[in-house]
């Protein structure tokens, strides 16, 4: 008798937690930063993996120190109001945004600025326009001429612009600072950009990341949530030896991973 109760005092705490399990899976998984973590590096590896340098070291720590708002934060616009489609954010970007026109290959080219703003290399702040002349940076350490210029550049810069000045990067290669972005083509109106901004490896070499993306209207950058673990993981499994990839609801060629 003693035994029979045993295990159905197992059965029912399986219950239980298979149900909690589901209530989170359907609900909790939801929410943005459910962790309430601090930054894009405080989100914590698959486990086995570990996070890696990269050819800048500098530039991998500060998209790693990028600081993030708190748990269940929305996507707001610039426009004011909340983004569609809220699910695909696993957690907000704590940077406020410069204007309007500020969106998916204008987020990819924001984060790279600021870094090179937030480190001195005034001199390597640089973007091609749709027309290919380089647009420099020429205001030194003031915030107000960085951020002016960083406006002029959204207004003539777009994915095209961006995916023709980046160098192609096999996946194999990935680093933090990359970019998947493809200008439009058939089959697609509009052109996307989304930012590697962190990578981690495991003992066999396979490589997982972390993906940010600005969008169309202009939103807060956010870390997008990765539909197909089942945990809602933002981290996404590379597979070195695709020809297409499936990043949430964006689909890319493997040619289209790109480097500054």
């Amino acid at each position: 008798m003693k035994t029979l109760k045993r295990i159905f005092l197992v059965m029912f705490l399986l219950v239980v937690a298979a149900g909690g399990f589901c209530v989170w899976a359907l609900f909790g998984s939801k929410t943005s930063n459910p962790h309430n973590y601090a930054t894009i590096g405080d989100i914590p590896t698959p486990w086995g993996y570990e996070r890696v340098s990269g050819d800048d070291a500098t530039y991998s720590w500060y998209l790693r120190s990028l600081p993030l708002k708190k748990k269940g934060s929305k996507v707001q616009l610039y426009t004011g109001g909340e983004a569609r489609f809220q699910s695909l954010c696993y957690a907000v970007v704590d940077l406020p945004l410069l204007s309007n026109a500020e969106q998916c290959a204008d987020v990819c080219m924001r984060l790279r600025a600021e870094y090179l703003y937030n480190t001195g290399q005034y001199g390597r702040i640089r973007f091609q326009n749709v027309n290919g002349k380089t647009l420099s940076y020429g205001g030194g350490a003031s915030r107000k001429s960085f951020e002016r210029y960083l406006k002029n550049l959204y207004g003539v810069a777009s994915t095209f612009s961006l995916s023709r000045e980046m160098k192609t990067r096999r996946l194999a290669d990935m680093q933090p600072g990359d970019v998947f972005v493809y200008p439009a083509r058939y089959g697609h109106k509009y052109g996307h950009a989304i930012m590697v901004v962190d990578v981690a490896v495991n003992k066999h070499g396979k490589k997982a990341f972390l993906l940010a993306e600005g969008n169309t209207p202009a939103r807060n950058i956010h870390v997008l949530r990765n539909f197909e673990n089942p945990f809602r993981s933002p981290w996404f499994t590379l597979d070195e030896d695709a020809d297409d990839l499936l990043l949430a609801v964006f689909h890319y060629k493997s040619s289209e991973l790109r480097h500054f």
